[in-house]
């Protein structure tokens, strides 16, 4: 069975075989994160990765757009 490559919950770029970060949060959703940027971004900050310009879903699902 091969290797799936995962994406990043926050940034949406691609986490290489062997790296990155599961999170199961409590109620059994599975969260992937390419790096403690992510991580800390996402989880303590509550921050939306739409604003960032970095992350892959930067403007999507702004209305409008």
């Amino acid at each position: 069975m091969l290797p799936r490559v995962r994406k990043c919950s926050f940034c949406g770029s691609e986490i290489p075989v062997g790296s990155g970060l599961m999170y199961v949060k409590r109620d059994g959703t599975i969260l992937w994160f390419c790096s403690r940027k992510c991580r800390v971004s996402m989880l303590e900050f509550h921050r939306d990765p739409r604003k960032f310009k970095w992350t892959e879903y930067h403007g999507k699902g702004e209305k409008g757009s």
